[in-house]
């Protein structure tokens, strides 16, 4: 039973895969090595993985930001991706040996 007191943004993933992904790729998220559905986009594969308040940090006040409308036009998405910052995790589908990086502090990054 959900305890009503208890803060979902810590409590982990938004997203679970409801069924499994025949194929996988092999992508790296802050320097781990991960796996990822071959269809998976950027931000499915980091909604899944991380808690909501984990994916980035506003560059203007710091607070948690994590996707919203997942088509591409909140940007809330943004990460870098294979070296190039801002990329909208939305509209990027993972594949084999991508780099993401979440676009976080050091100091913060979990």
């Amino acid at each position: 039973m959900n305890n009503p007191d208890k803060n979902a943004a810590t409590d982990g993933p938004l997203f679970r895969r409801l069924r499994d992904e025949p194929r996988t790729v092999r992508v790296e998220l802050d320097g781990e090595t991960v796996m990822a559905g071959a269809r998976d986009t950027v931000a499915s594969l980091l909604l899944g993985s991380v808690a909501p308040d984990r994916y980035r940090r506003s560059a203007a006040s710091g607070h948690p930001r994590a996707p919203l409308c997942m088509m591409g036009v909140c940007f809330e998405c943004l990460v870098e991706i294979d070296g190039q910052t801002n990329q909208q995790g939305c509209l990027v589908r993972v594949r084999d040996g991508m780099r993401i990086r979440r676009q976080i502090p050091e100091a913060g990054r979990s």
